[in-house]
């Protein structure tokens, strides 16, 4: 007696399924991922070499402490930009040719810094000094 050989179908993996679940875990761990880490960057306020500026007898010193306080000449300023720019306005007796030192804590936010910056800019200062402290030799 001869038995009819059964045709067998070519096994085949339908791939089509693994795919569509691969691309759904890669959406929810694009959606789920926290980018905050990436908002908050560490850096470290450079130093600068070079000689300190030659003292002159008017100047402005504006200061600003770590928590956004500002001082200018030793008084305390408020840090909203309209009395900033009064007090720079009062300080100078309306003379744009007085250099601005700007003494910022290194903790200081950025904001700070702009805010100063741009009062002194908006009344036409033009001689404008960042301070900075000398580098500390590290190999000793």
């Amino acid at each position: 007696m001869r038995f009819r050989r059964q045709r067998r179908d070519e096994l085949a993996v339908n791939l089509t399924p693994l795919i569509d679940v691969v691309f759904l875990l890669l959406i929810f761990f694009m959606v789920s991922t926290s980018f905050t880490k990436a908002t908050q960057l560490a850096i470290n306020l450079p130093e600068a070499e070079g000689q300190p500026a030659p003292e002159r007898a008017t100047k402005l010193e504006l200061v600003i402490s770590e928590d956004g306080s500002f001082t200018l000449n030793g008084a305390s300023v408020s840090s909203q930009p309209i009395d900033l720019r009064r007090a720079l306005r009062d300080a100078s007796n309306d003379n744009r040719d007085i250099p601005i030192t700007i003494a910022a804590d290194g903790g200081a936010a950025h904001r700070y810094v702009v805010t100063a910056l741009d009062a002194a800019s908006a009344l036409g200062f033009h001689q404008l000094t960042i301070a900075a402290q000398a580098p500390v030799d590290r190999n000793d």
